[in-house]
């Protein structure tokens, strides 16, 4: 995969401490593809809108943690076209949510996603227009995992396809009991081309990676941690560390993830910035970079208040 010039996601602002929001605006927001790869976004966004069906709903909440839904129960919550563009608006929506720290990505009705809508997927099926649905998806879910918010999926029923390959665009996996990550792509004849596979090595290494692909394996919650692609198991467990029975699913998602997005959301961010750099730069330019964020939150409001607290060992 042709990765973007993530750098200019992580350059401060003129403001000591403060993170300008320009760089996570859509026109300048790092992409995979652009023009200059022969990618016209309107074009695709125009064709796939051809094809409605389904929303992808967005709820930003005083937490700090937003709840992404993929919500079309009718078609066990496959992406439809008009839904790929709906996922790359609510993308931009996050890029610029400044209170932001926290996103849970989920799927209406007790399902994940079943990857992409058989019917946009017919109509869209010569060579030259699913090259460009792969590059606006390559895209989209690039821009998910860059999101300057700790990620996570939560997986309930299956997550087929498409939908295993957007489990892996966030930063941390949940499967509730009785769910399914599988890669189906074998069995239509095709590979992962929403970036899944690249995203997936760095999951579970090549060797795992090429079982689940070339195997099409239904990973269940007991495989999913085995292997690493699974964080947690929601359900029974929470129960056992003295969380009530009744809370939902999603209410313990919430719970699991509030772990990591304690305190003010500019450290938070900053704490994704340098997992992000470290991941994609070269060691030199990641140090480059953990330097600059570090920059931003040194002598901030939060360093200075736990300065006069001597909170550091707390």
């Amino acid at each position: 995969m042709v990765l973007c010039a993530v750098s200019r996601l992580l350059k401060r602002s003129v403001g000591r401490g403060s993170w300008s929001t320009r760089p996570f605006q859509r026109k300048s927001s790092g992409c995979v593809y652009s023009s200059s790869h022969g990618f016209n976004q309107e074009e695709i966004r125009e064709k796939l809108q051809a094809f409605p069906g389904g929303t992808i709903d967005l709820v930003k909440q005083e937490s700090g943690i937003a709840v992404l839904t993929i919500n079309h129960p009718t078609r066990m919550n496959a992406l439809s076209g008009s839904m790929m563009v709906d996922l790359e608006e609510r993308v931009s929506q996050l890029e610029t949510w400044t209170e932001g720290k926290g996103l849970i990505v989920q799927g209406a009705a007790g399902t994940f996603c079943s990857g992409s809508d058989l019917n946009a997927v017919r109509a869209i099926s010569n060579p030259q227009d699913g090259m460009k649905m792969c590059m606006f998806m390559q895209n989209t879910l690039t821009r998910l995992l860059r999101l300057p918010l700790i990620s996570v999926a939560l997986v309930e029923g299956r997550a087929l396809g498409g939908g295993a390959e957007l489990t892996t665009a966030c930063d941390f996996r949940l499967m509730a009991g009785g769910s399914v990550i599988q890669f189906v792509h074998k069995h239509m004849g095709l590979v992962p081309g929403w970036g899944g596979a690249a995203r997936l090595v760095h999951i579970v290494d090549s060797r795992n990676a090429l079982k689940l692909l070339g195997g099409a394996l239904k990973v269940d919650p007991e495989l999913g941690v085995q292997i690493g692609l699974a964080d947690g198991v929601l359900g029974v467990s929470q129960a056992r560390e003295g969380e009530s029975s009744s809370m939902s699913v999603l209410e313990q998602a919430e719970n699991w993830l509030s772990r990591y997005t304690k305190g003010p959301a500019p450290v938070i961010q900053a704490v994704k910035r340098v997992v992000l750099s470290g991941r994609e730069f070269s060691l030199s330019e990641a140090l480059r970079t953990e330097k600059d964020v570090f920059g931003t939150v040194w002598g901030g409001p939060a360093n200075l208040q736990a300065l006069a607290g001597k909170s550091k060992h707390k």
